[in-house]
């Protein structure tokens, strides 16, 4: 790939103007972000079950308060964005300062650790999620027919949003720091990028699912599917994607910012 970036910045006797060294060194910088790129994408499939499956899941259970109040599944997306609130006062509190005194940069933790504590608590949070699921399917569909309580969903949320309060932040600082200087407004845009990719490969991989199990997983009624073994194969997913994220990411050189500065920092 280099090599033909290369070839890009040689002038051709019949031009009066070629691609500028330059020009062809800033498309290297934005390829070498793609590995990367690639490996966020996944975080937000995992955080799009948070306001899909898990509502359902949320519906089908004791959601009553105090008596007759019956609190709606929708509102139980509120633990998710409480944890994205407490985790990120606390990163900058607390984490950031004890990072900071550990690995003595003013920075704590790098872009790529956020992000890599943002896999690991996602993956947890999917882990998390099949337990609650079978537990919730097996009272259901036992002799009682005994609905769990919702609060069981509380820990997921919990995950989910303190993997999004350090992927989130680590993401968009990677993109910015990393992408040329004359390209900075497209690292917001590869950022958002994953996002989209993320709840877009979401709908494929419960299309594919639904054909592969032949609707036995994944049904209109909770009960008569298996979403435990939907929430099992994210999980699985989330660990070969973090393994993978981990050598593109032992791989990656930073840029440099000043000349004495560190250029490979690994998560």
């Amino acid at each position: 790939m280099n090599r033909c970036l290369d070839k890009a910045a040689i002038a051709e006797a019949d031009l009066t103007t070629a691609v500028t060294v330059t020009e062809v060194e800033e498309v290297k910088m934005v390829v070498k972000l793609l590995p990367m790129w690639s490996t966020c994408i996944l975080f937000w499939t995992i955080y799009s079950q948070m306001t899909t499956f898990s509502i359902q899941q949320a519906e089908q259970m004791d959601r009553r308060a105090g008596g007759r109040f019956v609190v709606p599944a929708g509102s139980l997306s509120v633990f998710l964005f409480l944890s994205v609130l407490l985790f990120t006062a606390l990163n900058e509190r607390l984490l950031v300062p004890l990072a900071a005194r550990l690995t003595r940069r003013p920075q704590g933790l790098t872009s790529l650790q956020r992000v890599a504590a943002g896999l690991v608590l996602a993956t947890l949070g999917m882990a998390v999620s099949a337990l609650v699921e079978k537990k919730r399917r097996d009272a259901s569909n036992g002799s009682g027919g005994v609905a769990v309580s919702a609060l069981w969903l509380v820990p997921q949320f919990f995950l989910v949003g303190a993997g999004e309060a350090f992927a989130y932040v680590g993401q968009l600082e990677f993109f910015i720091r990393e992408a040329p200087e004359r390209m900075k407004s497209m690292s917001t845009g590869l950022f958002l990028a994953t996002l989209a990719m993320g709840f877009f490969l979401s709908s494929l991989l419960v299309l594919a699912v639904d054909a592969a199990t032949r609707g036995a997983w994944i049904r209109g009624h909770l009960d008569d599917g298996r979403l435990d073994l939907f929430y099992w194969m994210l999980a699985v997913l989330g660990m070969a994607n973090f393994a993978v994220f981990l050598v593109f990411a032992s791989r990656h050189q930073y840029k440099r910012t000043r000349p004495d500065a560190a250029t490979t920092e690994l998560p």
